[in-house]
C-alpha cells in the first residue's frame, strides 16, 4: 500500500466509524446520554463530546473559555484536564445540540480532508495540550481512525448495541496495537533475552504474533509461530482492544506457560501504546 493509499484508508476508516456513531445516537433516549461508559467518569454524552472537541479542535476552532471544576476525581494530569475542559463545557447542552453539532463537525471535517494538500509525510501537529507533538500527516490520520472506532466500542457497550467489531478501522487499531506489543513485553513487563510469548486472538478480527526479546534485551513481534513459547496468551478481540485500552480486563484471558511474566504483560498491557 502506497503512503497515499494509507492516508485515504485511514480517512475512509474513520469516516465509516463517526458515521456509525451518528447512526448509534439518532434513536438513542434522552436517559441513555447519561449511561456511564468504561472511560473514567465518563458518560455517553461525554465520549460524544470529546469527539466533537478533538475533531473541533483539528479544524482549528478556538477552544472554549471554561473553568473546571475542582472535584472531578477522574481528572489527575494535566493532560486529563486539557481533555476534560471541553467535555465539560458541554454537560449542560441537550441530545439535539450535541447531535447536531457532531453532523456539522463531521461535513466540516469530511470537507478538509478532502480539500487537503497535506502530503503523507508532512509533519504536522497532534493537538494534546501536555503532550502535543508533532508527527507525519498520516499516523495523525491514523491515530483518529483508532480513538473515534475505541470510542464508538465504548458507546456501544455502554448502550448493549455490539457492532462494528471487524470494520475496516477495527483492522488499523489492529496494526496500530501491535506495535505497540514489543513494549509491553521485552521494556514495562521487562522480559529477560530469549524470551518468546505468543498473543492468539480470536474473533471478529483474528491474529497470532509471536514477540521476541533478543540479546540486547529489544523486543519485535512477528506472525512466525513459536511451538513452546514461555507465555502464550489466548483472548478474543474484544477483549485484547479493552485490555490493551486500559479498560480493565471484561473476558477471559487464558495464559499458558510462566505465570508471573504473564502478570506483568498484562499488568502493563494498557500501557503499550
Amino acid at each position: 500500500m502506497t503512503d497515499n493509499q494509507t492516508v485515504q484508508a485511514c480517512v475512509d476508516a474513520w469516516t465509516q466509524s463517526i458515521e456509525s456513531i451518528s447512526e448509534l445516537l439518532a434513536p438513542l433516549p434522552t436517559d441513555s446520554w447519561n449511561r456511564a461508559t468504561e472511560c473514567p467518569g465518563w458518560s455517553v454524552r461525554d465520549v460524544v463530546s470529546h469527539i466533537i472537541a478533538v475533531e473541533s479542535e483539528l479544524l482549528g476552532d478556538p477552544r472554549p473559555i471554561h473553568s473546571l471544576p475542582r472535584d472531578l476525581l477522574h481528572v489527575t494530569s494535566e493532560f486529563a484536564r486539557y481533555v476534560e475542559l471541553p467535555v465539560d463545557k458541554r454537560r449542560c447542552h441537550t441530545p439535539i445540540e450535541l447531535t447536531s453539532e457532531l453532523e456539522y463537525v463531521v461535513i466540516r471535517r469530511s470537507r478538509a480532508l478532502r480539500n487537503s494538500r497535506q502530503e503523507p509525510g508532512d509533519q504536522v501537529r497532534s493537538p494534546a495540550g501536555p503532550l502535543t507533538r508533532e508527527l507525519p500527516y498520516w499516523a495523525l490520520l491514523r491515530d483518529r481512525a483508532v480513538d473515534v472506532w475505541v470510542h464508538e466500542q465504548d458507546l456501544r457497550r455502554a448502550l448493549g448495541v455490539p457492532g462494528n467489531l471487524g470494520s475496516p478501522a477495527a483492522l488499523i487499531t489492529r496494526d496500530a496495537l501491535l506495535e505497540g506489543l514489543p513494549k509491553a513485553v521485552a521494556g514495562l513487563a521487562g522480559a529477560p533475552a530469549g524470551t518468546v510469548v505468543s498473543f492468539d486472538v480470536t474473533g471478529a478480527v483474528e491474529f497470532l504474533r509471536t514477540v521476541r526479546v533478543d540479546a540486547e534485551g529489544r523486543g519485535t513481534v512477528d506472525e512466525r509461530v513459536s511451538l513452546a513459547p514461555d507465555v502464550q496468551f489466548a483472548m478474543d478481540w474484544e477483549t485484547y482492544v479493552r485490555l490493551a485500552c486500559g479498560r480493565g480486563r471484561p473476558g477471559p484471558v487464558k495464559a499458558e506457560g510462566d505465570q508471573e511474566l504473564a502478570a506483568r504483560v498484562l499488568a502493563n498491557f494498557a500501557l503499550m501504546p
